[in-house]
C-alpha cells in the first residue's frame, strides 16, 4: 500500500482503489440502465412506464441518502461503498436472470439504485479523504475524469453487443452488468477504512439540515448538481427512444452516449485549467449554458453528425459543471457536515431523478421525445442562473 505523497497532500494508495471502483460502477449503471429501456421496449411497454421504471431508481434513495450522509461523517465511507457494491450485485443478478415484466425491472431498479447512492455517497467522502486543501480541485477532477470513461465504456460494450440491430439484445446486456457487479465488489474491499475518530465529550452538535440548506449559495448549487445529474438521466433513458423515432441502429444509440461521456472526459481533464482561468462561478454559468445549447440542439430534428455534436456540447457542459457542484458544496459546508451536505446533493438528486423522468414520460405522451429535452435546457439554463445570482464572492 502506498503511502501519502510527501511533496503533495495526495494519499494515493486511497486514491488509485477509488478510481477504479468509481469506473467500474459508472460502466455498469448506464450499461443496464440503457438495458432496461431497451427490454421495455421489448416488452411493448408505454412511455409513461418506462418513466415510472426510470424513476423507480431513485425513488428509496430520496428517503436514504441524508441518514447514510450522518453515517458517513461518522466514517464509514468505505462501508458505504462496500454495501452499495454488493446490492449492485443483487440488482443486475435480478435483472440478468428475471427480466420478464414491469414489476421485476422496477423492483431491479430500486434495488440498483440504492446501490448507486451507497456508492456514490461513499466515493464523495472517500474523494474529499484523498487529498488536502490544496490537491483537492486535482482530486475532484481525477474523481470525475474516472466517472466519465466508465459512462464511456458502458454504452461502448452495449454498442458492441447491439451490432446493426435496432434494439440492443438486453439478455446479453444484463449479463455484462452482472460480471462487471462482481468485480466492483471484490475492488470494493481495497478501499482502506477511515481511521477512528476520537471520542469527543465536548463536541457540538451537528447541523440540522435546515442550518445546513441556509448556508448561502449552497441551495443553488445543489439545485445546479440537480439539473446535471438528471440531465444525464434524461440522456441515458431517453435517447433510446429518440432513436427508435428517428430510425437510428441501437450501436448509433451506444456511440452517441460513449460520445456524450468521452466529451465529459474531455472537459474533465481540463477542468483545474480552466477552473484557474475563468474562477468557479463563471464556469458554472458558462457550462451550463453550453450544455443547454447541446440540448435543444438534440431537440430539433437535425442529421446524425449534428446529434454528435450537440452530445459533445451537452458532455462537455455538463462534465464541468457536475464538477463544479460536487467541489462546491465542499468548499462552502463546514468540516463537521461535509458528508451529509454531499447526501443532500445526492438526495435532491434523486428527487430529480424521480421527478423529471416521471413527468417527462407524461410530456412525452404528448410532445415526443424533443419536448422533454427543451425543458431539460431551460431547467439547466435556469439552474445556472441561480448559481450567479447567490454563490458566495470572497
Amino acid at each position: 500500500m502506498f503511502g501519502r505523497l510527501r511533496d503533495h497532500d495526495i494519499d494515493i494508495g486511497l486514491l488509485l482503489p477509488l478510481l477504479l471502483h468509481s469506473l467500474l460502477v459508472q460502466t455498469l449503471v448506464p450499461l443496464v440502465r440503457v438495458g432496461t429501456s431497451y427490454r421495455a421496449i421489448e416488452l411493448g411497454l408505454p412511455v409513461v412506464w418506462i418513466g415510472a421504471i426510470a424513476a423507480s431508481f431513485a425513488l428509496l434513495p430520496v428517503l436514504f441518502a441524508i441518514p447514510f450522509g450522518r453515517m458517513i461523517d461518522r466514517g464509514f465511507d468505505s462501508r458505504a461503498a462496500q454495501a452499495g457494491a454488493l446490492l449492485l450485485v443483487l440488482g443486475t443478478f435480478l435483472l440478468w436472470m428475471w427480466p420478464e415484466t414491469r414489476w421485476h425491472l422496477l423492483a431491479a431498479n430500486v434495488v440498483l439504485g440504492v446501490g448507486h447512492l451507497l456508492c456514490m455517497a461513499g466515493h464523495q467522502m472517500l474523494t474529499v479523504r484523498c487529498s488536502g486543501p490544496r490537491s483537492r480541485e486535482s482530486i475532484f477532477g481525477h474523481y470525475m475524469v474516472a466517472l466519465a470513461l466508465g459512462q464511456a465504456l458502458g454504452p461502448f460494450m452495449m454498442g458492441l453487443a447491439a451490432g446493426s440491430g435496432r434494439v440492443a439484445p438486453t439478455d446479453r446486456l444484463f449479463l455484462m452488468g452482472f460480471v462487471i457487479s462482481l468485480v466492483a465488489l471484490a475492488a470494493g474491499f481495497l478501499l482502506r477504512a477511515a481511521p477512528p475518530k476520537p471520542a469527543r465529550t465536548d463536541a457540538a452538535p451537528p447541523l440540522r439540515i435546515g442550518e445546513i440548506l441556509r448556508l448561502q449559495g449552497l441551495a443553488s448549487v445543489v439545485f445546479a448538481s440537480v439539473m446535471t445529474v438528471t440531465s444525464l438521466d434524461i440522456l441515458v433513458v431517453y435517447l433510446p427512444l429518440l432513436g427508435t423515432e428517428r430510425h437510428l441502429e441501437a450501436s448509433q444509440v451506444g456511440w452517441l452516449l460513449m460520445t456524450r461521456a468521452l466529451s465529459s472526459m474531455a472537459s474533465r481533464l481540463a477542468y483545474v485549467s480552466l477552473f484557474r482561468i475563468a474562477g468557479r462561478v463563471p464556469l458554472t454559468v458558462g457550462t451550463m449554458a453550453l450544455s443547454a445549447v447541446g440540448l435543444l440542439l438534440l431537440a430539433l430534428p437535425v442529421p446524425l453528425v449534428w446529434m454528435y455534436l450537440a452530445v459533445v456540447a451537452i458532455g462537455y457542459g455538463l462534465g464541468i459543471s457536475a464538477t463544479l457542484t460536487l467541489s462546491g458544496i465542499v468548499e462552502i459546508a463546514p468540516i463537521a457536515a461535509r458528508g451529509t451536505a454531499m447526501s443532500m446533493r445526492l438526495t435532491g438528486n434523486r428527487i430529480g431523478q424521480v421527478a423529471l423522468p416521471f413527468s417527462a414520460s407524461l410530456l412525452a405522451a404528448a410532445t415526443g421525445v424533443p419536448g422533454v429535452l427543451v425543458v431539460t435546457a431551460l431547467a439547466v439554463a435556469a439552474a445556472g442562473f441561480a448559481v450567479q445570482k447567490t454563490y458566495p464572492r470572497k
